[in-house]
């Protein structure tokens, strides 16, 4: 087997010492049937970026995470990357005018979609009618915007077939990202809109039992939030093949941060997967690497290790340094950085060596701050096949130094 046991959390790829601490704290709470990093693993909001925990009848919502349903969406176009070289530019300069990047950012086009007719906005309801009112007019507003952070759209060439591919990464935004800190706020004996304390990054796990109104109400939103998320990545790949002219031919779309009721075995569990794509044998994922490095599609195997792995595999390629590390430290009065180990100069050097047509991005994305995608793959190899190696040609995300809370 490729992967580590230590301390009960099974480990694949080379263990952090601050993931692996988080970790061991959410395994010591709650019904916990099974611990485990992904090989792209690093510390996050009390359940690390990478980890995946799997309960017996309860749901964490400090584990899903303040992006709710933060996933991938990737097409074939009918297209060859051949046929859009010329006007690369043109098009990364289309794609950053008429998607919306940053935080705090509405649609410019109002969007109607069933979502908003969706039974499960109830709950809110239930909460009370200005929470309901306000994020639902929250939702209706950001529906299809990007955001900022690790947050893209991308032109991919297959070089093994030339053809074009597209994709993007974002999830819930504020709709997600406000339903995390209001279930979080009820759980701790707050109002819903309350600003919750600000709470330390290895805190132990919020849990909530499934069989209780607070954890049925709680999965209830998370689902309309993972639905939300899949409409606005529907949208924003829609508005991509518009400006391209193309067809989408096949199509893989996931979450990654979400909880998902499963069978392992013969017994149901939720498996909460923070940053970590599900492998199902014969399941499609993608999985991004940097923007100076492949992505891929690949598909679980049917194989003991993915089965010890709960079906889970990596999500990304996982930091080696911190945006602060990366970038420096912002000064939002004067909106200057200081203390960055990366520049942005040696950053879009990098990119464009690449062959990457980029718009946006600050340093703290650069390809220095990320491992090698291939690296954690290997880590994986038992766990999942490699069917599509992607290239990226053009990459849009928000400007640097834009500030979005709901970044994951």
């Amino acid at each position: 087997m490729a992967y580590q046991v230590i301390n009960g959390v099974r480990v694949w790829g080379t263990p952090d010492s601050g993931a692996m601490s988080q970790a061991a704290t959410c395994a010591e709470h709650g019904n916990v049937v099974q611990a485990l990093l992904m090989a792209d693993h690093h510390k996050g909001y009390s359940q690390p970026i990478g980890g995946v925990i799997v309960y017996d009848g309860q749901i964490s919502p400090s584990g899903v995470g303040y992006d709710i349903g933060c996933g991938n969406k990737a097409v074939r176009t009918n297209l060859r990357a051949a046929d859009v070289r010329p006007a690369l530019p043109t098009i990364m300069d289309a794609i950053a005018r008429q998607v919306s990047f940053g935080v705090g950012r509405v649609n410019s086009e109002k969007v109607d979609h069933p979502l908003f007719d969706d039974p499960d906005w109830g709950v809110y309801g239930a909460i009370g009618k200005q929470e309901h009112d306000k994020l639902k007019t929250l939702a209706r507003d950001q529906l299809g915007t990007v955001g900022s952070g690790n947050h893209y759209v991308d032109l991919f060439e297959e070089p093994s077939t030339g053809r074009l591919w597209v994709a993007n990464h974002f999830g819930s935004r504020g709709f997600g990202h406000k339903t995390a800190s209001g279930f979080l706020n009820l759980a701790a004996g707050r109002e819903f809109l309350g600003k919750a304390p600000g709470e330390s990054m290895d805190q132990p796990p919020v849990l909530l039992n499934l069989d209780s109104e607070l954890g049925d109400m709680y999965e209830r939103a998370m689902k309309l939030a993972g639905r939300y998320a899949y409409a606005g990545r529907d949208y924003v790949i829609s508005q991509v093949l518009s400006l391209l002219g193309a067809k989408s031919e096949f199509e893989v779309h996931n979450h990654h941060n979400y909880a998902w009721r499963e069978m392992h075995g013969d017994k149901e569990t939720v498996v909460v997967r923070k940053g970590a794509t599900p492998s199902a044998p014969g399941q499609l994922g993608f999985i991004g690497g940097s923007m100076g490095d492949i992505s891929v599609i690949v598909k679980g195997k049917d194989s003991d290790e993915n089965r010890d792995s709960y079906y889970s595999t990596v999500h990304g390629a996982g930091r080696i340094m911190s945006r602060t590390q990366a970038a420096g430290k912002m000064n939002w009065k004067t909106r200057t950085r200081s203390g960055g180990q990366i520049t942005l100069e040696r950053m879009r050097e990098a990119v464009s060596a690449y062959g990457v047509e980029l718009r946006g991005a600050g340093a703290d994305e650069s390809p220095f701050v990320y491992r090698r995608l291939q690296e954690v793959l290997d880590a994986h190899a038992d766990t999942v096949e490699v069917l599509h190696v992607l290239k990226p040609i053009g990459v849009c995300m928000a400007g640097a130094d834009e500030f979005d809370p709901y970044k994951d």
